[in-house]
């Protein structure tokens, strides 16, 4: 069966895509090493540079530096040298220090971490940067901060004691259970080579000891402008920079294959479950010719196919693993791998090991079907479609990215409408058995490594070994064929009678239009051309989990856990997976406490499948089936397992019970509860949560062409039957609030926990309590002053003081009804981790700065910062269409909002721009935030701290001493 979308599409048409010619091709004609729409090349002093000019978004530059130096090259004694290099670039330079590069970049509109970040892998470190450019000084100042990073670094003694603290918090942040786990698996992949020797963190005693003097000299040694390239998408000035001539040569590293399997049952006391880990080595393919493309190609429907048929193993009754997936992975430079991972039950890993070599074992047998391929082939010519349509809509920084695998990887750049030529010959001309015959390279012969991980011990590296024999056992004898089963054509076996257009609104502020339907759902939707595939929609009613009693609540809240396995689109999600085929289609549905929500996301040719899926929602009754309902609570089961296992969900459960009194809404699931979950209830009230549509609104953004989309929403949304008696129908101002307190007296709390490795976690909380007459404003400034906090956190902590990795302030508001009347209570938390035996100090540094601010207030330009930061972030969400559908969902749900969305609208944005009275709003706003200041003498033995007064304080987590 050809899954492939229809040549008739409007679309399609539209935009050319059905049209493109096919390529006439030698498979051993060269892909050519000039990447396509890139200015490229090298100056004299060596450096490479590729500058390509990219409107999306408008007056913005995605700029990198991109260094071929990491881990691999460090001596044992200079192990996490490469990455504290990182760290200083952004600490010190010849021009810049204290961090005065990221307190610029800030100043500028671009944030500390989402516009200015670097990564150090073992091969390579990149710095990334995206700035503004709407002044003429701005790109060649970002420019010139990258110029700075590749030769004019500074390791004073000074500058590296003042980093070595962050950088331990660092490390120490990634010895918690999925670090060592992760280290572990490294060192198990690449046994043999140096790679295994050099994982890019490091060796905390290098960390503490390390000389400046050993720094300086990997930095000047490795730091060649031979070995870097600039990325840059806008204008690009020659640097002039010198180097140096005859650069150390770069020396390879190669990982040694073998032919026996490597096995390995790692157990880890704080694992978030029980899983499997197979690995199949090879080296790096190159990508050269249209035959390497090919491969390629090849290799990915082989991935696909293989990934279906795991998905329908998990929801098999008693499936072998929950979740089980195959990639392909370039691990570093000269070494790649087939890896497929699987989640599964305790106990449970050699069932979930055995049925993953079986089913590769059966593909080389039987090999794939040519359903299963036809699937496969789809959805790689959507993805290609999807990006042919939108080839003049790339975003800067997916160029830039182009760019770094181009220099670091050697990949070829050739242009997206030679690609989708080239995808639309090849892809129908690959063939089940080309596909299939991808399973010969995941054989256990193949440098494969077999690794478990459980958190006690269960299994042995015997039991793998004999898994391993009795696959190979079978396959001589033979392993029964795949059982395919039967999918429907068609989403919606009878189409609904449409319905028709009550009224009509039209906001010319909004550019939206709102149709009322017949069936009582409001429709409100906004024409975009930010991305040519794209169309967005979210449909909401209020009323949730908080209208239940305490008596229902546990069910009814496993509803939508226990229906998502079921099928809420009226079939079951791997029967979906196949129907969807060839479909950019995304859907989902969430039940909150005041909330019932729907959404998505597709492309404009596929609006009317996705919108039959909200149709199906809607008429769909979801019955609870013993396989499924079994399924749900095994998973569950395990989820609860592990998080009793870890001391994090402790800590966070802990503070959510001293902030909201132990309200059952925020009390944790225990596994004795889920032996009281009524399914049958708990889909009932699935089911009542998504059946009156005239309680809905509807917002949908996107390319939509109102002479097709309008029919199809008549259609399936003006379809949907109308109940004879409301349900589920409240009315917002009435809706019961979630019964939690905030404390009312100073709590004082450690939350201690065994933890294999001693680490600590810091939660401040202050209360945060909004006034009606001024809620819609206020409700801005605190978002104002949380930036603020975490600006002032990261300047004190880190930057200062050196003593803290990152910081994040985070403000909670979600436990208020969404009535337009009544305060607003709720609290704002500092956030961070630190080393157990200096969190009372770090404490009181924030709990002073914080002091500082209630009495001197914000300076002008911290304030002038947070509003930099924020109009950026406007700007550039200005040309989103997720910002669009968020905003005019927030127009709907505001407190002003009585029937007119464009008024409401209107009314939001007067309050936040512009930003007139903004420094002394948010001076205001801190002042008056009762902020708690800790005066007590501590134990200096407690590994953490916690303290608060109504709901304001301070929680830890930490080891025992």
């Amino acid at each position: 069966m050809e899954l492939l979308p229809a040549e008739g599409s409007q679309i399609a048409k539209k935009h050319g895509f059905r049209s493109l010619k096919l390529v006439s091709f030698d498979l051993n004609e060269e892909l050519g090493e000039q990447p396509f729409g890139v200015d490229y090349g090298r100056l004299d002093n060596g450096l490479f540079y590729y500058v390509r000019c990219n409107s999306k978004p408008r007056m913005r530059a995605a700029l990198a530096l991109a260094v071929k130096a990491g881990s691999v090259l460090e001596e044992e004694h200079e192990r996490g040298v490469a990455h504290i290099v990182e760290h200083l670039a952004f600490s010190a330079t010849e021009k810049y220090t204290n961090h005065d590069i990221i307190k610029f970049l800030e100043s500028i509109g671009a944030e500390f971490g989402a516009c200015q970040n670097a990564v150090t892998s073992a091969d390579e470190t990149v710095y990334e940067l995206f700035v503004p450019v709407d002044k003429p000084e701005l790109l060649s100042r970002a420019i010139s901060v990258l110029a700075e990073f590749s030769t004019e670094v500074r390791v004073s003694k000074d500058d590296l004691e003042k980093e070595r603290g962050a950088v331990l918090e660092e490390y120490r942040g990634n010895r918690n259970a999925s670090g060592r786990m992760q280290d572990a698996h490294w060192v198990l992949m690449m046994e043999g080579s140096k790679y295994a020797e050099c994982l890019p963190i490091g060796l905390e005693k290098v960390i503490r000891t390390v000389s400046s003097d050993t720094v300086k000299r990997f930095y000047q040694k490795w730091y060649r402008l031979q070995n870097m390239a600039v990325i840059a998408v806008g204008d690009f000035p020659d640097t002039k920079k010198k180097s140096a001539t005859d650069p150390p040569v770069i020396p390879k590293f190669p990982v040694p294959s073998h032919q026996e399997p490597r096995f390995s049952c790692f157990i880890e006391s704080e694992a978030g479950g029980s899983a499997v880990i197979v690995s199949y080595k090879m080296p790096v393919n190159e990508l050269k010719t249209i035959k390497d493309y090919k491969e390629m190609l090849t290799e990915s429907m082989f991935l696909h196919a293989l990934n279906q048929r795991f998905f329908k193993l998990s929801r098999r009754k008693d499936p072998p693993y929950f979740s089980c997936s195959a990639s392909a992975d370039d691990l570093v430079r000269p070494l790649k791998a087939y890896i497929m991972s699987s989640s599964c039950k305790e106990r449970g890993t050699l069932k979930a090991l055995e049925s993953m070599l079986i089913e590769v074992a059966r593909v080389r047998l039987h090999g794939f079907s040519e359903r299963e391929v036809s699937v496969a082939r789809a959805l790689l010519m959507s993805e290609v479609e999807s990006a042919y349509l939108e080839r003049d809509q790339m975003q800067s920084t997916n160029l830039r990215d182009e760019c770094l695998q181009h220099f670091l990887c050697k990949e070829p750049i050739i242009g997206i409408e030679y690609e989708a030529r080239l995808q639309k010959t090849l892809l129908p001309h690959i063939s089940a058995l080309e596909v299939s015959r991808y399973s010969e390279k995941l054989q256990t012969s193949c440098s494969c490594v077999i690794k478990t991980i459980e958190p006690q011990t269960f299994s042995t590296i015997d039991d793998l070994k004999n898994i391993v024999l009795k696959i190979k056992n079978l396959e001589e004898k033979n392993i029964s064929p795949w059982d395919e089963e039967n999918i429907p054509e068609e989403i919606v076996s009878t189409k609904p009678s449409p319905g028709n257009i009550v009224q009509q609104f039209e906001y010319e502020n909004l550019g939206a239009t709102e149709l009322v339907l017949s069936n009582g759902m409001r429709v409100c939707y906004k024409c975009t051309d930010f991305l040519d595939d794209q169309v967005l929609f979210t449909g909401f009613s209020y009323g949730g989990l908080s209208e239940l009693p305490e008596s229902e609540y546990l069910s009814c809240s496993m509803g939508s856990t226990i229906a998502g396995e079921i099928g809420v689109f009226g079939y079951r999600p791997s029967m979906l997976m196949d129907m969807l085929a060839g479909k950019r289609v995304e859907g989902g549905t969430k039940v909150g406490a005041y909330m019932r929500t729907f959404s998505g996301d597709c492309s404009p040719s596929d609006l009317e499948t996705a919108l039959q899926l909200v149709y199906q929602l809607f008429t769909t009754n979801v019955a609870p089936g013993e396989e499924e309902v079994e399924i749900v609570m095994q998973m569950a089961e395990e989820v609860i397992r592990a998080q009793e296992r870890d001391p994090y969900t402790a800590f966070a459960n802990r503070v959510k019970e001293i902030n909201y009194g132990n309200s059952y809404f925020f009390r944790p699931i225990r596994i004795s509860d889920l032996q009281k979950v009524d399914p049958l209830k708990a889909c009932d009230y699935f089911n009542s949560c998504f059946k009156d549509p005239s309680t809905f609104t509807v917002v949908i953004v996107g390319n939509i062409d109102p002479s097709n989309g309008i029919p199809l929403i008549l259609q399936y949304l003006g379809g949907i039957p109308k109940p004879p008696e409301p349900i589920l129908h409240f009315n917002r101002d009435n809706l019961k609030g979630l019964p939690f307190t905030f404390p009312s007296s100073i709590i004082r709390e450690v939350v201690r926990s065994p933890m294999v490795e001693a680490q600590c976690s810091v939660q401040l909380c202050f209360p945060v309590e909004l006034k009606n007459g001024t809620m819609v404003e206020e409700i801005n400034y605190v978002g104002f002053l949380s930036k603020l906090l975490e600006t002032k956190m990261m300047q004190v902590l880190r930057f200062k003081h050196g003593q803290i990795y990152s910081a994040s302030v985070s403000v909670f508001l979600g436990g208020n009804k969404h009535s337009r009347t009544g305060d607003v209570r709720g609290d704002i938390s500092i956030n961070f981790s630190c080393d157990p035996e200096i969190s009372f100090k770090l404490v009181d540094l924030a709990l002073d700065e914080i002091s500082r601010l209630q009495k001197e207030g914000p300076s002008d330009e911290d304030v002038s910062t947070i509003l930099e930061l924020e109009q950026r972030a406007h700007e550039t969400g200005l040309q989103e269409n997720y910002h669009w559908l968020d905003r005019i969902l927030c127009s709907y749900q505001s407190r002003v909002y009585s029937g007119d969305v464009g008024t409401s609208f209107k009314s939001e944005l007067i309050v936040i721009y512009p930003y007139i009275d903004a420094p002394v709003k948010i001076s205001h706003r801190i002042e008056n935030t009762e902020f708690y200041e800790e005066t007590e003498t501590r134990n200096p033995s407690l590994a953490t701290l916690a303290k608060a007064e109504r709901g304001k304080g301070v929680n830890g987590v930490g080891t025992d001493d």
